[in-house]
């Protein structure tokens, strides 16, 4: 019996979500990756389903990580809220292409005095989010933790409401460079009204998942070829060995 929370109907994923701003995205395709969906399609998809990945919010004290959490996992905005101390994080289930999919969301204290504690839940994480204020120390002591190479960097910019349009557009232009110098995906949302919350927690279930599945096809992959090339060894082996044997015999 599984001890996992049911998933939610407004958790269900059937396409891949579009990213924000083509010019700041991991990758633009319209789909998912067509190796993925034919697992999904399949039942190939290892123990994806049955793991949790890891999505790490950083940055400075009062960018928004936790209204930005709030606002996704429970629909609230709470101006007055308590500054986190030390980590909090919520659980989220998802539904990917038929798979179940689980998001630990962590939500990372903001004041430097935190930092040591905070920096001690960075390993393992597969996702993390910097606010845009805050993309410098912060990402660097959580990237220190985790192969970077095997990490899906997001770029928020999570007040998006507090910035008069003409100011927006100059902020946006600037954001989007840092992201492509991150080599990360750039958002922007308002967790005060909602705006592009939902849409950006999907953009990255959406991609963690496409990335977890694809890593367990490479390890089923690699897994096979290992398995051929002891076969042909140990056939080797035999051969080998059997013609020594009908060399002795001959002599």
């Amino acid at each position: 019996m599984s001890v996992l929370a049911p998933v939610r109907r407004d958790r269900i994923i059937t396409e891949l979500p579009q990213c924000f701003h083509k010019e700041a995205a991991l990758h633009s395709r319209s789909s998912f990756h067509p190796q993925v969906t034919g697992a999904c399609q399949e039942q190939r998809t290892g123990t994806v389903g049955f793991k949790i990945s890891k999505i790490i919010v950083v940055g400075d004290l009062s960018v928004g990580k936790t209204c930005l959490i709030n606002r996704f996992c429970k629909d609230t905005f709470d101006k007055n809220y308590k500054a986190t101390i030390g980590v909090d994080f919520e659980m989220e289930r998802f539904e990917v292409l038929g798979v179940p999919f689980s998001l630990q969301l962590w939500d990372t204290a903001g004041q430097e005095r935190f930092k040591c504690i905070a920096s001690t839940y960075y390993r393992g994480a597969q996702g993390e989010v910097p606010g845009l204020t805050a993309q410098g120390p912060w990402l660097a002591d959580a990237l220190k933790e985790n192969d970077p190479s095997n990490v899906i960097l997001f770029l928020v910019g999570s007040k998006k409401d507090l910035s008069p349009p003409a100011q927006y557009s100059l902020m946006e232009r600037d954001a989007i460079k840092v992201a492509k110098e991150m080599q990360a995906e750039y958002w922007a949302v308002s967790s005060l009204t909602g705006e592009n919350v939902r849409e950006f927690f999907f953009r990255v279930a959406s991609l963690t998942f496409e990335s977890s599945v694809l890593a367990e096809l490479e390890k089923s992959s690699a897994r096979k070829i290992g398995d051929v090339v002891r076969i042909h060894s140990t056939d080797s082996d035999l051969y080998l060995t059997a013609q020594r044997r009908k060399s002795k015999c001959c002599l």
